[in-house]
């Protein structure tokens, strides 16, 4: 099998993690990483025996592709570098800090004709690969993603570090345009929201409700999807799907009888409930999602969490912050009288 070589881009907490997932990863050869701070560069090297490039210029020159996990404000920057010289990208979500810097990453791509894609990680969770086969038309959701607070990641709003995971999964889901966003949010600990709350109306008449804290006592990431068939519940921490579906007599392909919970609906008559829970098969998220990138590079696909998706999830999140600030402007000028 042909390897390709790829240099990390940050060595920081995650960045050693993705270290760790590319060593595993048998379509990659690491070449290296770039980590311009001291004691995350030896403790790198310590536990990994990887080379330090002094320059991104150097470690560009040694590679196929990057692996960018390095804080949002700088991943413009280095990804851009890396796609002019030629470069496959992969990059940690947010993809960009700003909306501009998305679309000239999207121009840039398309100029030089290289693959990009976004470390939307909860796409590989097992509890959403369970659902692939399923046919979902969610016409209402909700998502819970809650956690404890870490001053790393505060460079960023609770939106941009923890809801935008659940914003590619709705935008993955929906396959419809946003009519209606409203939002509130917070800013308790940091400078920017650290709890927020979204509902985001789409075209098709789907409804997402999204919560999203980083100041909580216990770890929830929670997702139910309600359409007229069934109820899917998600919990992508312990990594477990449960469907509940609901069928007449009459239904195709009724499970059998000693699977189903018979009741009557004031509306529609008798019904039959049937609870399923799909295999879970175990998998590391960033190995996977590292494979499949090594994987649209050698076979000339779209990657599966592509650059475009990653810019759409930023859109509405940018999207939430800025109504999330009308409100807030809407508060202080009701106080002033």
């Amino acid at each position: 099998m042909k390897k390709l070589k790829i240099g990390l881009l940050g060595a920081g907490h995650l960045g050693k993690i993705h270290l760790k997932c590319i060593l595993a990863t048998e379509q990659w050869e690491l070449a290296g990483f770039y980590e311009p701070e001291e004691r995350n560069a030896a403790s790198a090297i310590a536990q990994y025996s990887a080379r330090r490039f002094q320059t991104v210029d150097e470690l560009l020159n040694a590679v196929d592709a990057v692996d960018i996990v390095t804080p949002t404000p700088s991943h413009y920057a280095l990804a851009a570098k890396a796609i002019r010289a030629g470069k496959h990208v992969f990059i940690e979500k947010p993809v960009t800090q700003t909306l501009h810097q998305g679309r000239e990453l999207l121009r840039l791509a398309d100029l030089h004709q290289v693959k990009v894609q976004v470390g939307h990680v909860e796409r590989f969770n097992p509890a959403y690969l369970a659902l692939r086969d399923m046919m979902l038309q969610p016409m209402f959701i909700e998502s819970h993603r809650l956690a404890a607070f870490q001053p790393r990641g505060t460079e960023v709003s609770v939106i941009l570090d923890l809801m935008i995971h659940d914003l590619d999964l709705v935008l993955h889901l929906v396959q419809s345009p946003v009519q209606r966003v409203s939002a509130s949010g917070v800013a308790v600990l940091s400078n920017t929201p650290d709890i927020a709350n979204a509902r985001v109306e789409f075209a098709n008449g789907c409804v997402a409700n999204l919560t999203a804290s980083r100041i909580s006592l216990k770890q929830m990431r929670k997702m139910r999807l309600f359409q007229r068939d069934a109820y899917i519940s998600l919990d992508f921490l312990e990594k477990n799907a449960q469907i509940v579906r609901l069928f007449d007599r009459d239904a195709v392909n009724l499970p059998p009888e000693d699977q189903l919970m018979e009741f009557d609906t004031p509306a529609a008559g008798k019904k039959w409930l049937h609870l399923q829970m799909p295999e879970t098969v175990p998998v590391n998220a960033i190995q996977q999602e590292l494979e499949t990138f090594a994987e649209s590079i050698l076979q000339d696909t779209t990657p599966p969490v592509s650059l475009n998706d990653g810019y759409e999830a930023l859109r509405l999140a940018h999207r939430i912050l800025k109504e999330i600030d009308k409100r807030k402007a809407k508060t202080l000028d009701n106080a002033s009288f």
